[in-house]
């Protein structure tokens, strides 16, 4: 039997966020990154539901239905704020496990290893573990393959990104996903970008960060949560990249499970960059056997 995704909206960390759940049991975090929506979960969290977890997927703060804060925060101290913020209103315990995909795997390294006491286990898919960031940023394909990263930065990009019904985000997941089609993807991030403020804050994520650094100074309402970024969480984590990755090359990640606390993995999954919709039943029998164990 798979369990059918109810829509409701919790308050956390000063917000209110719509989410994506199915199921009951201890809480199975699942956060999304750009462009992308909750709804790339679609085929994970019925999975997890049936396997007995509370399967629980928020529009990340700024995506609608989820608020945008008022103090326009899209620092990524913020965003593990958040995600510790919702372990605790939806009643997770010392067994919740924590899945990211892209943005979500970057709060998902960091929220592991503010709060470590929360996560039993953590899954990322499509962006590796901090200690890699040097070699990355230093590869010139790589760099190629980053323009957007610096481009968001400009005061051009909303416009741009509005333009043509929002056109770029088509092209970012032709170039990220080759052959796969994001129809109904690109659909479910649009919706939620097109109200007012809610591309700007989409774009803010990547204002927030510096390139390659993905910490900075630990000063202001999330120092605590900024520091935390510059550690590796103590959980067993299992990495998965696209052997067609158009974001992140796979040559400049094969290592990446040496850089993950003892007991992690890295596995590479065919497709691209956003797995879990490209490749749902592989995903989802690794993320099962991960989290099961």
């Amino acid at each position: 039997m798979t369990s059918r995704l109810r829509a409701r909206t919790v308050t956390a960390n000063g917000l209110q966020f719509g989410v994506l759940e199915a199921g009951s049991g201890p809480l199975a975090l699942c956060l999304h990154g750009f462009p992308d929506s909750a709804r790339t979960w679609r085929y994970l969290l019925p999975a997890l539901a049936d396997a007995g977890f509370h399967a629980v997927a928020p529009f990340m703060r700024g995506y609608a239905p989820t608020e945008i804060p008022e103090d326009g925060c899209f620092g990524l101290g913020a965003l593990v704020a958040d995600a510790v913020g919702l372990h605790d209103v939806l009643g997770g315990d010392d067994r919740a496990v924590l899945i990211g995909s892209d943005w979500g795997a970057e709060v998902a390294y960091g929220a592991a290893a503010f709060a470590p006491d929360r996560w039993r286990r953590v899954v990322t898919l499509g962006v590796p573990p901090l200690a890699l960031d040097t070699r990355i940023f230093a590869d010139y394909d790589q760099l190629k393959r980053f323009f957007y990263v610096f481009f968001l930065k400009t005061p051009f990009a909303e416009s741009v990104l509005a333009a043509g019904d929002m056109a770029f985000l088509d092209r970012l997941w032709q170039d990220w996903c080759p052959g796969y089609d994001a129809s109904e993807d690109l659909r479910n991030v649009k919706e939620c970008l097109r109200g007012q403020g809610n591309l700007a804050a989409a774009i803010g994520y990547y204002r927030a960060d510096e390139p390659g650094l993905r910490h900075f100074a630990a000063d202001g309402a999330y120092a605590a949560e900024e520091q935390a970024l510059a550690s590796g969480g103590p959980q067993p984590t299992l990495y998965l990249h696209g052997s067609r990755d158009g974001c992140i090359g796979l040559s400049l990640v094969q290592d990446a499970g040496r850089h993950l606390a003892a007991g992690s993995r890295m596995e590479v999954v065919e497709g691209g960059h956003f797995l879990q919709v490209e490749k749902p039943a592989a995903v989802n029998d690794r993320v099962l056997a991960w989290v099961g164990a």
